[in-house]
């Protein structure tokens, strides 16, 4: 069981910064996002937390419905 919960940390983005950092974005555009709602996100109490996975699928539907 050691594994997965091993999958599932490495999957997940702690933090505004993190988030940013990882889409390549300021980290002012992640707050803004999440507040406008338009960024899966998820809280731990007052704390975002994204999946990288999430994201990544988020962005691929962006890229489908873009044209």
């Amino acid at each position: 069981m050691k594994a997965a919960n091993d999958n599932l940390a490495s999957d997940i983005l702690k933090g505004a910064e993190e988030i940013a950092e990882f889409l390549g974005e300021e980290v002012r555009a992640v707050f803004y996002a999440v507040r406008k709602g338009r960024l899966p996100h998820f809280r731990v109490g007052q704390n975002i937390r994204a999946r990288k996975s999430t994201l990544l699928a988020w962005i691929a539907e962006q890229e489908r419905t873009a044209a």
